[in-house]
């Protein structure tokens, strides 16, 4: 059993600042990837960033410059530092890991946090 739980979301001003935290736990054999997806109201989930293992990151082009995503110390946790936060910002933030346990590998979700930003 795999556990992804986020912390971090609120409301901002735009152009303000917010950092989210995702920690996973339980039965992990390894690690492959971690990221940030997010969905508005009335749009599909998108990817907004993703750290491999090696430390390779990729991100949306609509955030590149603003967020950075990192991973902690025990490469179990990683967060999303999201700098000059614009209104289309807002979506519920999902932490997403690329998780091989002992007995499969696949993806592991959190359950969300919320991100607003205002005008």
């Amino acid at each position: 059993q795999v556990q992804l739980v986020e912390s971090g979301g609120g409301l901002v001003q735009a152009g303000g600042s917010l950092r989210l935290s995702c920690a996973a736990s339980g039965s992990i054999f390894r690690i492959n990837a971690m990221g940030w997806y997010r969905q508005a109201p009335g749009k599909q989930r998108e990817l907004v960033a993703v750290i491999t293992s090696g430390g390779s990151t990729n991100y949306a082009d609509s955030v590149k410059g603003r967020f950075t995503i990192s991973r902690g110390n025990a490469k179990n946790t990683v967060y999303l530092q999201m700098n000059s936060l614009k209104p289309e910002d807002t979506a519920v933030y999902y932490c997403n890991g690329q998780i091989v346990t002992t007995v499969n590998g696949m993806d592991y979700w959190g359950k969300g946090t919320l991100v607003t930003v205002s005008a």
